[in-house]
């Protein structure tokens, strides 16, 4: 790293701050509202949306997870950005129209108005939860791996100053400073991927390297860029497994969905989640490809490329979830560097600023003000705010223990399998709760609390087995449930979360709906759609169909 890169980073840095300032400043005045604070004001536009479900969800353990999934030959990790296109065409069409004419707030507040209370308070919990121990934990490792690597710095320092700082920007601002940041922040690193896999390229030589490379060194040649052919991510699991725990992520996370809540109505909603479709396509060709480029390089020109030396310690370790920064510190110029390093710092803070306004909206709304209902606006405004610094506390409290994580590679799959045993039964709660009328609160919190038994069980029972503190016989019931392929796991706790909630829903009488609006095909055709909007659902369709065959 060079002075200009220090100086590109620093103008990154003023650019975020600068533009939150501006949002800040443009509220200041005004009469505090919860609305505009947590919603952005209900009149955000299709590219606004767009871009910020891109960059709330591209972390920098994607950049770092998807990169070592490349490197390793894990190349079927990118069907889970490729699917997540597909995944956004259901939330446009489908969830949108009945989220915004039920005017809510979060998730949870959905679930209360089709089921219950206590569906409600489920989901609550849930998300607070999973929030603070995966989104905000895994960001926070993956960006000391990014400092530790390209800066040569500590874990502490830098992850220290990212987290304080985009805890502040987030805390002034709310939602609508942390989209239009996120809009500056997807593009710069769009455009440090991009830099990342040409010179990479023009590194080794051309495309035509990398194959023979990889033809001559992999183990398994054949595979390494299938899509499809992987014994990790077996076909099955990828077609049925995968999508459920899309559904759940992309389709009911309040982490995601925030996003086409700000919308100024439903047809713009719509427009930034086909917008937000296309631009999930690209983590396969920024992210995956330069992971591939690395592993190409690390067998020709640089082996021991992916090992790191701590700067405090001395320890030596070997990672390939440290291809992506091997690959900038060796390849790219001066410059350069410092764009793709202030990409991988756009990643980490747009991840952590969504989850924090998220997680602070949550607790908020379906929390605080179900406790003090006669709380005025700007209580409401600056508890929001007071939840965020929370968060940036408990994120920074959590550091110590992500360095446990650094151990070998494999970080995205991880954060994939955790997510399979959580998913599920929210998943099959939203869909049947659109779908199937005659699912009532009896049966959703039934199916509710046994997948997230099922689901936690099979991690505890997971990681005792991994530490050998007991000894599992695969020819048993639990046995095969917790050898089980983590997609098929969240297919068999889907299956069984659905049969549940019709079962139980059965025993018990109807539910009253007058709280909702119509059903999904009647919300659709009430939202307005264009010729337009059609036009591009099917060229993305066949975009994604066109990797899929082109990959296999």
């Amino acid at each position: 790293m060079q002075s200009l890169d220090y100086v590109i980073i620093g103008i990154y840095f003023l650019l975020i701050f600068g533009i939150a300032a501006w949002v800040t400043r443009s509220q200041r005045g005004k009469k505090a509202d919860s609305l505009v604070y947590f919603l952005g004001g209900f009149n955000l536009g299709w590219f606004a949306i767009g871009a910020s479900l891109f960059a709330s969800n591209i972390g920098s353990e994607h950049l770092i997870g998807l990169s070592g999934a490349g490197a390793r030959g894990a190349f079927p990790e990118a069907q889970f950005e490729i699917l997540a296109a597909l995944i956004l065409l259901l939330l446009g069409w489908v969830f949108v129209p009945f989220y915004l004419r039920s005017g809510v707030y979060t998730m949870p507040e959905f679930l209360e108005k089709r089921y219950n209370r206590g569906a409600r308070s489920y989901l609550s919990v849930i998300s607070i939860i999973s929030y603070v121990l995966t989104k905000i934990s895994f960001t926070i490792f993956a960006g000391a791996l990014v400092f530790e690597v390209l800066l040569g710095i500590p874990f502490w320092t830098g992850a220290i100053i990212t987290v304080v700082a985009t805890g502040i920007y987030t805390v002034l601002g709310g939602l609508k400073a942390v989209i239009y940041t996120d809009m500056i922040q997807s593009l710069i690193f769009i455009l440090g991927g991009i830099a990342a896999t040409w010179f990479g390229l023009e590194a080794i030589g051309g495309w035509d390297k990398v194959i023979i490379a990889i033809e001559d060194n992999a183990p398994e040649a054949d595979t390494f860029m299938s899509l499809w052919r992987n014994k990790d991510y077996p076909w099955t699991g990828v077609l049925l497994g995968a999508p459920i725990l899309g559904v759940w992520y992309w389709c009911t996370d309040q982490f995601i969905v925030q996003r086409v809540l700000s919308a100024k109505d439903i047809p713009t909603a719509r427009k930034g989640t086909i917008f937000g479709g296309f631009l999930k396509l690209l983590p396969l060709f920024i992210f995956v490809f330069p992971g591939i480029i690395a592993y190409a390089l690390s067998v020709t020109e640089f082996p021991g490329l992916f090992t790191i030396e701590n700067p405090l310690t001395g320890e030596v370790r070997s990672t390939t979830d440290a291809a992506l920064p091997a690959l900038i510190l060796k390849e790219m110029p001066t410059g350069i560097k410092g764009l793709i390093v202030a990409g991988f710092l756009a990643a980490l803070m747009s991840s952590l600023s969504s989850v924090f306004n998220s997680t602070s909206t949550l607790f908020t709304i379906d929390f605080y003000q179900k406790w003090r209902p006669n709380a005025s606006e700007k209580e409401l405004v600056n508890i929001g705010r007071i939840a965020t610094g929370v968060l940036v506390l408990i994120g920074l409290a959590w550091i110590p223990f992500m360095r446990t994580l650094t151990e070998g590679g494999g970080i995205y799959k991880y954060l994939q399998s955790v997510q399979a045993y959580i998913s599920p039964p929210i998943a099959a709660a939203f869909l049947l709760g659109i779908f199937y009328k005659r699912i009532n609160g009896q049966g959703a919190l039934a199916a509710l609390w046994t997948g997230f038994v099922l689901g936690i069980g099979r991690l505890v029972l997971e990681f005792l087995a991994q530490q050998q503190s007991i000894v599992i016989d695969s020819n048993t019931l639990i046995g095969s449930l917790v050898s089980m392929n983590f997609l098929h796991y969240a297919i068999f706790l889907f299956v069984i979360s659905i049969a549940i909630m019709v079962l139980v829903s059965l025993r018990y009488p109807s539910p009253n709906l007058d709280s909702m609006e119509g059903d999904p095909q009647s919300a659709v055709l009430k939202s307005g759609y264009t010729k337009t909007d059609l036009l591009w659902t099917v060229l993305l369709i066949m975009a994604v169909i066109a990797l899929w065959l082109y990959f296999y």
